[in-house]
């Protein structure tokens, strides 16, 4: 069985790599090659993940780019197709929900090869979310459908997905953390940072309807002002926000240095996989507008609160540690207040989210393909 393992943003990488080591324990039966599709393509953000994850080198980069949605999307599929037209394989798998998994599902189905996808099911029902779309039509097209939790399931039945198609396998994102946890709490970079356990929060930021329009940008910024007066927040930032930050004149919000010396929002550049899983694993608070995090806060037992007005990943909510709050000053700014003001932790980990989803992907496809 040959399959094409498809990575282009860097949350794929993370889910990919525990997909490929379970491969690799049939090696008589699986030959498998990565494609990167380049989607993103600077170099602290994706290639770091390779080492971070222990990932091989891809086999092949199709060096896409940035660009609209349609001029990604479209490169993407060209160069994808070339590949599938010279290497014949009997299956591609896509994760997630970024514009190289629809592209690549759109492209291999057209030409009868058969897709799995992982993280299959999630909804936000907002349909000005471009993921939304791409993971609507990626799923209506796979003939394997991995869900992370039951909501998922649920969410494809009644979309007419056919029940034999349907594997509830777990999250392979929580797989490559329980694997690396261990690892990413030896680093020194919470003491080299001068950050005390609990005494921290983290943030990430990038989402189009959080940081295109000032108005909202400032808002949020506003409320994390706020809550920088009680704890340091260590900002990670992508660089479309600093991007926005200093079209906008924002930077007056932030600080900088080698040490976090006192409150106030801490800029540093984007960090690898492990360190920040290393300082999220002991923060007092996450806040956030990305879809892992939410997941792995959840596991680590770490309060999440979620910049959004809907999530895709509904049961870390209605099990985790995850508050939905938008992105209004007052609503961001009672979900903190509550959080800092409550002892302990709250939530409980979904079922199978145990560090053992790539496993069963890999031997659900050995059982049918093999």
């Amino acid at each position: 069985m040959k399959i094409l393992n498809i990575v282009g943003a860097r949350p794929n990488f993370m889910k990919m790599a525990p997909i490929i080591e379970a491969m690799n324990q049939y090696p008589d039966q699986i030959q498998h090659l990565l494609v990167h599709t380049g989607q993103h393509y600077d170099e602290k953000m994706s290639k770091a993940f390779f080492d971070d994850l222990g990932m091989p080198k891809p086999d092949i980069d199709l060096e896409v780019g940035s660009g609209s949605h349609a001029e990604q999307t479209a490169r993407i599929m060209v160069e994808f197709e070339k590949v599938c037209l010279r290497e014949k394989p009997d299956l591609v798998i896509v994760v997630g929900d970024v514009n190289s998994t629809m592209a690549c599902t759109i492209t291999a189905k057209k030409l009868g090869i058969k897709v799995a996808h992982v993280e299959a099911g999630l909804r936000s029902r907002d349909m000005n979310m471009p993921e939304e779309i791409n993971r609507l039509c990626t799923d209506v097209l796979c003939d394997y459908l991995f869900t992370t939790d039951r909501i998922a399931d649920e969410n494809l039945k009644g979309e007419g997905v056919a029940e034999e198609k349907i594997f509830f396998v777990g999250n392979v994102m929580i797989d490559t953390l329980l694997k690396h946890k261990a690892m990413a709490e030896q680093l020194p970079l919470r003491e080299t940072l001068g950050l005390a356990p609990d005494g921290y929060a983290t943030l990430t930021l990038h989402r189009p309807s959080n940081v295109d329009d000032p108005q909202v940008l400032q808002g949020i910024l506003d409320a994390l002002a706020e809550i920088a007066g009680r704890l340091p927040i260590l900002f990670p930032i992508h660089p479309r926000t600093r991007k926005m930050i200093q079209q906008f004149g924002f930077e007056a919000y932030f600080r900088t240095g080698e040490r976090i010396a006192g409150p106030g929002i801490w800029l540093t550049d984007p960090l690898g996989y492990l360190e920040f899983l290393h300082l999220n694993m002991t923060a007092r608070l996450v806040l956030t507008d990305s879809g892992g995090l939410q997941e792995e806060t959840t596991v680590l037992g770490v309060p999440c609160i979620t910049l959004r007005h809907n999530t895709e990943r509904p049961i870390t909510c209605e099990e985790g540690t995850n508050i939905l709050v938008g992105n209004h000053k007052e609503k961001i700014l009672a979900a903190a207040q509550t959080v800092l003001n409550r002892p302990g932790r709250a939530g409980r980990i979904p079922e199978k989210w145990d560090g053992h989803a790539a496993e069963r992907i890999v031997e659900v496809l050995v059982a049918r393909e093999g």
